[in-house]
């Protein structure tokens, strides 16, 4: 599946990415180079794999990211079957999200 869209211009647009050192910057890469629409709708497909990974059912993530099930049905695959970036991206922030709010959950138990 990635030899698909493996070659030397996405290399470099990874190796732009990977230059990339904040927030901010990622804002001014994006604004320039995806329309806004395009943004979005990487977004909601990131938000769709949270969803779907905690369970959500697919009418409710349809309705909170406004996708069509025949995209949410592609974000499952992808997270079932796919090269496992959604699993890995999501595995990350979950660490960076539990570093930040200091893992509260052992002061739950």
């Amino acid at each position: 599946m990635i030899e698909k869209i493996k070659g030397d211009h996405v290399d470099y647009l990874f190796k732009a990415m990977m230059s990339l050192e904040n927030t901010d910057e990622f804002y001014k890469f994006f604004d320039d180079i995806c329309t806004v629409a395009e943004v979005a709708e990487m977004s909601k497909r990131l938000q769709a794999a949270k969803m779907l990974r905690a369970g959500t059912v697919y009418s409710e993530v349809s309705e909170k990211t406004g996708l069509s099930t025949a995209t949410i049905s592609r974000v499952s695959r992808c997270l079932k079957y796919g090269s496992d970036g959604y699993t890995l991206v999501l595995n990350r922030l979950d660490m960076l999200e539990k570093s930040e709010n200091g893992d509260k959950t052992d002061e739950k138990r």
